[in-house]
Formats: structure tokens, sequence, C-alpha cells
């Protein structure tokens, strides 16, 4: 079902460039929910800089910082960011989803940007389950009954969770690199060499040697596995650097290492998400109406299309982005991923 398509494979709706400003800050209104002029307009990744001011809401363990844009009546759709990035990689999909209508929700995870534990005694946690309740918690939290989930990396494996455990919740989900649930077994399996040379910072982190060289090189880390995930993406300084102030959190360090560790067996997760964790482990299939992505020059781990289309047995499409595209798919391809956004629903 693998299907290459240009970065303007279809142009279904134009946005001009005081309409691309006007959505960013959250005024489109919602008498514009349901237009869609004929052509999209091209827009230059990196043409948006900002969001509007980021809202602050207590939901589950947390108090999770978010951008929201698009009007309040809106579908919503939930975008997700991993890492190490944040909520700037879908700084030009936002304006593009919010002038379709939508209502754009992008929150930074735990361990990153504004968000922050709501006590000090609550675990670190980064294992996979966690970072799905925290979503689903801001839901609740937001009153948000369903939405389409979209995201990358951490943000995509955290999509296809809440779609296999709640369903219900999850109307539709675009997943950059397909299917992502792991499990700590799985975990232990050795890969050829050439595939476990890219997870070389997966075993860095496994020693406190490594624990200690992100906390004290964040910036350089981050940058490089920017570099090492998205060869031929020709990213400024500026753009870097506004990201790399989301791992400035207090808990970065704490959730990343623990994320990794537990991946491997080396860190125990928390008794209360074992049950989540056993059904993750089953690797279920998926229902939901979903698009996958894959950029044709992701440099980070990533699976084969082909390895993953048999677990999804709802209304299913691939797309693969050609011209150069990463592993930061939203931000290196923005008009692409909003598309995948607004037609996966459509499926």
């Amino acid at each position: 079902m693998s299907e290459k398509i240009k970065l303007h494979r279809r142009q279904f709706f134009g946005i001009a460039a005081g309409t691309i400003a006007a959505a960013q800050f959250g005024i489109i209104g919602s008498a514009n929910a349901k237009a869609r002029p004929a052509q999209w307009a091209t827009i230059k990744p990196g043409s948006n800089t900002s969001f509007s001011p980021l809202k602050q809401i207590n939901a589950g363990l947390l108090n999770v910082g978010y951008a929201d844009a698009g009007p309040a009546d809106g579908p919503v759709a939930i975008l997700l960011h991993g890492w190490p990035y944040d909520i700037y990689s879908f700084v030009d999909v936002a304006p593009l989803l919010a002038s379709a209508g939508y209502r754009v929700i992008i929150p930074y995870l735990r361990g990153y940007g504004s968000t922050r534990f709501l006590s000090d005694g609550t675990m670190r946690n980064g294992q996979q389950s966690v970072t799905a309740v925290d979503i689903v918690a801001l839901m609740d939290a937001l009153k948000i009954e369903k939405a389409t989930i979209a995201g990358f990396d951490w943000g995509a494996r955290t999509a296809n969770i809440i779609a296999v455990l709640w369903p219900e919740r999850c109307k539709a989900m675009v997943s950059v690199s397909g299917y992502l649930i792991g499990n700590q077994e799985a975990g232990k399996v050795p890969l050829p060499p050439k595939a476990e040379l890219q997870w070389w910072y997966q075993y860095y982190f496994a020693t406190e040697r490594g624990r200690a060289g992100y906390d004290n090189n964040r910036h350089d880390f981050a940058k490089l596995i920017w570099q090492l995930a998205s060869p031929k993406w020709d990213f400024s300084d500026e753009t870097f650097d506004r990201s790399a102030k989301a791992l400035e959190n207090p808990d970065q360090v704490a959730i990343v290492i623990h994320n990794y560790r537990w991946r491997l067996g080396l860190a125990e997760g928390e008794a209360k998400y074992d049950d989540l964790e056993k059904r993750l482990a089953k690797a279920p299939v998926i229902s939901v109406p979903t698009i996958t992505m894959e950029g044709d020059d992701n440099g980070a781990p990533h699976p084969e299309p082909s390895a993953y289309a048999k677990k999804f047995s709802g209304k299913y499409e691939h797309r693969t982005i050609t011209g150069g595209i990463g592993h930061n798919l939203p931000q290196e391809a923005p008009q692409a991923f909003a598309e995948a956004v607004v037609d996966v629903s459509e499926l």
C-alpha cells in the first residue's frame, strides 16, 4: 500500500500569508471551519517562528504546557513531538490546520518545555505507556472527547498506544515511521551490527557516564541527533536553539534516561502501569483509520513500511515523502504532514 508522493500531491486548500498569521495566533473564526479554498498556497518550512502565548493546565500528574490554535469548536487534532525535539516541530503545521478549521493542541511531553510534575514525589518515569496516559489526562482536562492524534518519534509511539488502549478517544491517527509499540522482552533481542550502531545513544544512556554526558551537554547532544536523523535538513542555529530550550526542563534527563533504560529492561517501570504494558507487549493491531508516513532520508532507526503494514486493520494508507526529508518530518515537510491529518479523517 506504499505510495510515494510529492510534497504538493494534492492542493485542496489555500493559505494566504495573512491567513497563516491569523491562524497561528488563534483568531480564525468558526465560520471558516469548513472552508477549503481550491488551492493550498505554498508555505516554506520555517516561515513561522512562534505560537500564540502558550497555555498551562493541570492534567493527571502534570501541569502541561501547550499551544492551542484554531477555532475552539473545530475538530481537534493533537500533535505530539519526540526526542530531542519539541512543539516547534509543528510550528508550520499548526497554522495550516487551523486555517482548515481544526483546533490544534500541541503539548510539551513530560520532561519538556513548560510541562512540570505536580509533585516532587512522583517518579520521573519514561516508560512507553505513561506518555499516553498523560495525553488522555490532558484530553480529559480540556474536555476533548475524541481527536485525530498525529506525531513522530516518541509522539508517534504515544499515538499508537492511545489508538490501541483508548480507541474511543482516537478518531484517526497519523504516525511517522508507522507502528512503534514495543516491549522490554523485544528490547533484549540483539539486532544486526549496522542496526545496533544506529542505537549508539541508547547504550550510552545505559551507563552513568552517558547520563552525566547528556546532562552536561544537552544542547550539543541534541544538535548531533538532529544532524544524524535528518542529514539533508539544513536547519538554522535559530531553529535549533528555539527547540533546544525545551530540553532545559529540570526533569528532561531523568525522563530520557529512564525511557531508554526501560526499553532495554535495565530500569523498572511502575507497577500501576503493568496491565497496560502487558497489553502492549502483545503488539496489538490498530483499528482506527491511519496514515503512516516516512521521509525518504530518515537517518534515525526506523522500521521499513512493509514490516508494519499488517499492524493496521482499519482504513490505512502509507505515504513516503520525497525530497531529502528526514526524521523530523512535520518540521521538514509541514504541508505533507498537515495534508495527512486532514486526509486521514476521510479514509
